[in-house]
């Protein structure tokens, strides 16, 4: 097996996190002697040992040497006191000879200082191993790490004429059960969901991830004015799933209701008598430690956070059909832009082929817009 082998193991590793290591990345390890691998492992929980640890743990319990071997990690290993103790103390004590490494690590209290350590005692290191895989899975972390503020992505499906319901208000359903079935994947992956109150309002969703052994995102409710109904679907469950409420003003009386019910309000300045986009992002990050979001809002919510410049990234699904209606909402509403060189610019095109659907998927790129 060549090195790209064993590092494509360690991403199949890594990918085990998802959903479960936030704010932390997700990593792989393998540990490898005369091409054999002889011990893996991956982050499994946000607190639980780092990769290289839960590897070196299988090989310690099974009575395995690692003295001499090759270890494979997907992010350069740490080298400081977090939750768990350095992995570059592990990967010295355990005599590992030479260690390939995916991703560097951006986190300023690594940052190299890993790679370092490790030269510094003798071991081989190599990176940049399948680094774009290594980065992809970690674009969240990376952001975060380096930003403090949620990696946010405004998912949308609509229709090839543009319209993300019939002029009747009805949705269900616009892509397929394939594609539908990855944007639970997507909640898994995200840390929380936002939706404004309209959607709340217009569907009662309980926004929560529909797979096996899953983990609820936290919910982000942006009311500006404390609307959110005392018998929605999002207030009955709020025992159950983690929810907050972002709002400008609102009744005393009913913020207590929610807060009694298990929601957390939080207030924000007010930007056109409307929550404060980038203050909450704020407020998210770096109070709350939420590292991404996945934006599931209507058009208005959409053009908001577009606007304020806190999307990150855009998936939108597009399904086989043609709904048509002068009043049927499109995906992204407001005022809009006046000029095409004042659009929202997207950059780094991915397409996906769920079923009949397509998903294209890009990053903005606000420095070029001109107003």
């Amino acid at each position: 097996m060549t090195h790209e082998d064993h590092m494509r193991r360690a991403l199949e590793l890594a990918k085990r996190g998802m959903g479960f290591t936030s704010p932390n990345p997700m990593v792989g390890a393998v540990i490898v002697r005369d091409g054999k691998v002889i011990g893996e492992g991956w982050h499994k929980k946000y607190g639980e040992l780092h990769a290289e640890r839960t590897a070196f743990a299988y090989c310690d319990e099974n009575g395995i040497d690692c003295t001499g071997t090759d270890m494979y990690v997907t992010l350069e290993p740490c080298c400081h006191h977090g939750k768990q103790p350095p992995c570059t103390e592990a990967v010295i004590e355990h005599g590992i000879k030479r260690v390939f490494i995916g991703s560097a690590d951006p986190n300023p209290l690594v940052a190299g200082k890993g790679v370092k350590i490790l030269r510094d005692h003798g071991i081989e290191v190599t990176e940049n191993v399948l680094r774009e895989e290594c980065d992809e899975i970690n674009e969240i972390f990376f952001h975060y790490i380096t930003t403090k503020r949620p990696f946010v992505t405004m998912k949308y499906a609509m229709t090839m004429d543009g319209k993300i319901a019939c002029y009747t208000g009805e949705s269900k359903w616009i892509t397929g059960e394939e594609a539908r079935q990855f944007v639970q994947h997507e909640r898994l992956r995200h840390s929380a969901i936002m939706v404004g109150i309209g959607t709340v309002l217009a569907d009662d969703p309980l926004l929560t991830c529909r797979l096996e052994n899953g983990r609820d995102p936290i919910r982000i409710i942006v009311d500006s004015n404390l609307r959110l109904p005392e018998n929605s679907n999002i207030v009955r469950t709020a025992d159950k799933v983690p929810t907050i409420v972002a709002a400008v003003s609102g009744d005393k009386n009913k913020e207590e209701t929610l807060r009694e019910h298990g929601i957390k309000v939080i207030y924000t300045p007010s930007t056109n008598g409307k929550v404060d986009l980038n203050e909450l992002m704020r407020i998210l990050g770096e109070e709350m430690k939420i590292d991404s979001i996945l934006l599931e809002g209507g058009a208005e919510l959409n053009w908001s956070a577009l606007n304020s410049g806190i999307v990150t990234k855009v998936q939108a699904y597009i399904a086989p059909k043609i709904f048509g209606g002068i009043k049927a909402k499109s995906p992204v509403g407001g005022i809009g832009v006046d000029t095409p060189d004042s659009a929202f610019f997207l950059k780094e095109p991915v397409y996906r082929h769920f079923g009949t659907d397509l998903m294209i998927e890009s990053r903005v790129r606000y420095v070029h817009r001109n107003s």
